[in-house]
């Protein structure tokens, strides 16, 4: 931030001291007079604009301060992305150990756009932000429920509607194990601006959160000599974008950017850091009061084994460092099943399979 110096200012001289002669000193021309008091209105005004200028900037009225459209109002460059942390009251925060189901395979099903039934009764629901209707979102908020809206922000999907958008020079290899995907080049400004735009689509269905998927394409084989420098410039891109809307982000999985994302990001949400014995690295997110919502999925689920479960469900072995994480047991396709520690209830939501 720069402040604007006001220099000492040198007097003016109006004339030396006059002479006594023993007469009558003559006054000063009328011509005289007037070319004093222009130079003295000229001073004070110099002075005071100086002087306005300076506080002004000091009161941080610039373009650091963060409230300003910035470069976020472009194309989606780097500029102006990766140095405004986001991580304030202006969002909403979840807290630590807070109830959610997620489902992604299919939208959910609400009978007259009611959550009168809805199982199970939690707090927070993680759903396909293009594929449920903005009446499921209405409904949730209505009933005091939160909502995070999940799209692939590191991968290009065939079936998406805006697929068509993305410039073939920035698709990369395919996404091992799922077809129809491949990686984004995450530094691309044409991609930034497409991921605007489906912010900006989250914001006006209603989101409270955003879950972007697939920013750790550097730590697969993505065709596009992806870096993780290029994952934290995108996180932070993504976080700054989604907070213009004061909705929250999460990190999904990418463990190994957390200490350099933490103060942008909002919640975790993270899969098989159990079955992986990844969990103490994700717990960064609890020791910063921001929750971690961990899924597993279990070979055999939705037959899950009281083994399974227990190694799931505790905070040792596997497990350690997951210790008031929100844990789900789901199956892989993420549809309406679900499993929770602490009961031996299972629950299946109503999705529509049409």
């Amino acid at each position: 931030m720069s402040t604007t110096e006001v220099g000492s200012t040198t007097g003016v001289m109006a004339g030396s001291k006059p002479v006594t002669t023993g007469t009558t000193k003559a006054g000063w021309p009328l011509w005289k007079k007037l070319t004093l008091v222009g130079v003295i209105l000229i001073v004070a005004i110099g002075l005071g604009v100086g002087l306005g200028v300076g506080l002004t900037r000091g009161n941080g009225d610039d373009d650091d301060s963060g409230s300003g459209d910035g470069d976020n109002s472009g194309d989606g460059d780097n500029s102006g992305d990766d140095d405004t942390n986001t991580n304030n009251t202006s969002v909403w925060q979840p807290a630590v150990g807070a109830s959610w189901q997620i489902i992604l395979k299919y939208p959910i099903s609400l009978d007259d756009d009611s959550t009168d039934g809805l199982a199970p009764n939690v707090s927070i629901w993680d759903l396909d932000l293009y594929d449920n209707d903005i009446s499921i979102f209405k409904a949730l908020s209505d009933a005091g429920k939160h909502v995070i809206c999940y799209f692939s922000a590191g991968s290009w999907e065939d079936w998406r509607d805006d697929a068509g958008d993305f410039a073939d020079a920035d698709l990369g290899k395919g996404l091992d194990g799922w077809e129809g995907e491949k990686w984004l080049n995450i530094s691309s400004p044409a991609v930034r601006k497409i991921m605007k735009k489906r912010i900006k689509y989250a914001s006006d269905k209603g989101c409270n959160a955003i879950d972007p998927d697939n920013v750790d394409g550097y730590q697969n084989e993505n065709g596009l000599s992806l870096t993780k420098e290029d994952t934290i410039s995108y996180v932070k891109f993504l976080s700054n974008e989604a907070a213009q809307y004061n909705m929250s982000t999460g990190l999904k999985n990418a463990g190994g950017i957390i200490s350099d994302v933490l103060d942008y990001v909002h919640f975790s949400v993270n899969e098989q850091c159990i079955e992986y014995s990844e969990c103490e690295t994700f717990s960064a997110f609890i020791d910063a009061d921001k929750p971690v919502f961990n899924i597993e999925y279990p070979s055999k689920a939705p037959k899950v084994s009281s083994s399974a479960k227990s190694e799931i469900c505790s905070t040792s072995g596997n497990a350690a460092g997951s210790n008031k994480f929100s844990k789900v047991i789901k199956k892989m396709i993420l549809d309406g099943w679900v499993e929770y520690c602490g009961t031996t209830k299972t629950y299946t939501t109503e999705v529509d399979k049409s």
